[in-house]
């Protein structure tokens, strides 16, 4: 196993990497909405989602992957009244519709609207 590190998405805020690379796949952890540069999160929904796909965007090029190799997205969401808000944003990234699961939850780190963890192909 390898551990993806990039300073193009956001470090763990806890003891976790941002993702690992075993055998041909990639396994992300969750990426928050937060802006890896300023550390700062967007307020509204369609913003964080924007961030979230873009963080794991990065993650998987650090490995060697990309968004269009995805095959399972698990995504996390504060409010459920912000489906249709974050699909919206969420199709534009992950334009091959890999297997998703995606539930509300009580709440995220950092006060954050949504989270995505993906699981690519290298």
């Amino acid at each position: 196993m390898t551990v993806i590190a990039t300073q193009n998405a956001p470090g763990a805020i806890g003891p976790y990497s941002q993702g690992f690379v075993t055998g041909n796949l990639i396994i992300t952890s969750g990426q928050l909405p937060v802006d890896p540069a300023s550390g700062t999160m967007p307020k509204s929904i369609a913003a964080q989602a924007e961030q979230s796909c873009k963080n794991v965007g990065a993650i998987l090029e650090a490995a060697g992957s990309g968004l269009d190799k995805v095959v399972k997205t698990t995504c996390f969401l504060a409010h459920m009244e912000d489906f249709a808000a974050f699909n919206e944003v969420y199709a534009r990234y992950f334009t091959s519709k890999p297997a998703r699961s995606c539930v509300a939850v009580k709440e995220l780190p950092k006060g954050a609207l949504c989270e995505i963890e993906a699981i690519a192909e290298k």
